[in-house]
């Protein structure tokens, strides 16, 4: 199908989603500066990367109408981002322990009428682990490359215990905002074989 939307961000779980809801697209992920800025907290550090990966894509895109999104996991006012090693992965998962976190996730939409955006914020509480399980967990290779170090959709399903929110949101991408944000602008959504 002719792609209706250009996805800038490189991260499968994604592009599933926006399949999920029928939106034809093209995948073309905005290399920025993702760095937090001095005093910034987490909701103005999260909207403003999403924002700003929204409009370098909107700069290559053609005029089609672009979402952007970023994910962090907060505990305490401390914001986890990617793990970059195993060391950082561990002290994740294991402040993760036994504890309730958020989950923020901006989203962002640049269209030729600009730009519009939505915030998800869920909460996530996942059960007591013990190191063993948490070294078991990082060897699996799952928490590459996933804010707070875990997956909700794949083995980590396994230590959450309660979940108030946006499960999609969770994932990297709110449906729900998403759509509204898609209906708004006139982005078609549901047709048939939209994978990307």
């Amino acid at each position: 199908m002719t792609p209706v939307l250009v996805l800038a961000s490189a991260s499968p779980r994604r592009a599933e989603l926006l399949g999920q809801i029928g939106v034809p697209h093209v995948v073309r992920p905005a290399d920025i500066d993702e760095a937090r800025q001095g005093g910034e907290d987490p909701v103005t550090y999260v909207t403003r990367v999403t924002a700003a990966k929204a409009a370098v894509a909107w700069e290559r895109s053609a005029g089609l109408p672009v979402l952007a999104a970023d994910t962090v996991v907060v505990l305490d006012a401390e914001l986890f981002g990617k793990p970059r090693d195993q060391s950082e992965g561990l002290a994740m998962l294991g402040a993760l322990s036994g504890r309730t976190h958020r989950v923020l996730t901006a989203v962002a939409l640049q269209t030729r009428a600009g730009r519009s955006a939505a915030l998800s914020e869920t909460l996530v509480t996942f059960r007591p682990l013990e190191a063993a399980e948490q070294l078991r967990y990082w060897c699996t290779g799952e928490p590459l490359g996933k804010a707070g170090g875990y997956a909700v959709q794949g083995l980590a399903a396994a230590f959450i215990t309660r979940l108030e929110g946006s499960y999609s949101g969770v994932m990297g991408l709110p449906l729900a905002q998403t759509a509204d944000l898609l209906r708004a602008a006139g982005v078609p959504m549901w047709q048939m074989g939209a994978d990307a």
